[in-house]
């Protein structure tokens, strides 16, 4: 009976010792393994933000970027940009490793079809590019925020909050609406200004002006008829 319970023991000891062991071997490739496989996440984004941000070197991860990520709607709320968030945030690095711009994604609840979601990459004080990352517009209609003749006029605008017009853009922070689709043009702008705010306030300079303009461009259209 004795030999038995010291058997019993011993092997328990054994299995705890291997389990151990085997855990602690799991932790370590595990750490191994981590910063690659993020790595992998970032580069499958990359093929999605070259769109706008077409000379960057290399994309890295910003710090605190989850809980950047889930303040987003408050902060944005809190701006004038009711039920929008950001989506996601990459630094833009150069040769040297060093920062000189971002990218950004965001999204606008206010779509004719529902969420509008966009990216826009930022260097310098200028939106490098813009991209319409996911929509459900109304084919032939709001569906056109992704042709290049809108989309384009995004590139080299300054970081400052940006309005539509539908008698002709005449401003450096002006683009033209789409013919019949003001409300997806106005998604977009919001979308694309919840970027420039998430910008500003955490990665640029803040203007004193900016809940004013932000307040006065963000308009939700009540219509529920596209083709205004």
């Amino acid at each position: 009976m004795a030999k038995n319970k010291s058997g019993i023991i011993k092997n328990t000891l054994v299995l705890v010792i291997v389990t151990f062991v085997a855990i602690l071997a799991l932790a370590v490739v595990n750490q191994v393994t981590m910063e690659p496989i993020a790595q992998a996440e970032i580069d499958a984004r990359n093929e999605v933000y070259k769109a706008v941000y077409a000379d960057a070197n290399s994309f890295t991860e910003v710090e605190n970027t989850q809980k950047l990520l889930e303040e987003s709607p408050a902060l944005l709320a809190e701006k004038g940009f009711d039920g929008c968030s950001i989506n996601d945030v990459l630094a833009v690095t150069d040769a040297t490793g060093t920062v000189e711009g971002y990218v950004i994604a965001a999204t606008s609840p206010s779509g004719y079809g529902g969420d509008v979601q966009i990216a826009i990459g930022i260097k310098d004080g200028v939106i490098t590019g813009f991209d319409v990352v996911s929509n459900s517009e109304t084919a032939g209609l709001g569906s056109r925020c992704t042709d290049d003749e809108f989309t384009s006029q995004f590139d080299g605008k300054p970081v400052t909050q940006l309005e539509y017009t539908k008698t002709g853009a005449t401003e450096p922070n002006q683009i033209d609406a789409i013919s019949g689709a003001t409300i997806t043009t106005n998604a977009v702008t919001q979308a694309v200004n919840s970027a420039i705010v998430f910008y500003q306030e955490n990665f640029g300079a803040t203007t004193d002006t900016l809940v004013g303009v932000v307040e006065e461009v963000s308009v939700i259209i009540p219509s529920v008829q596209e083709g205004e």
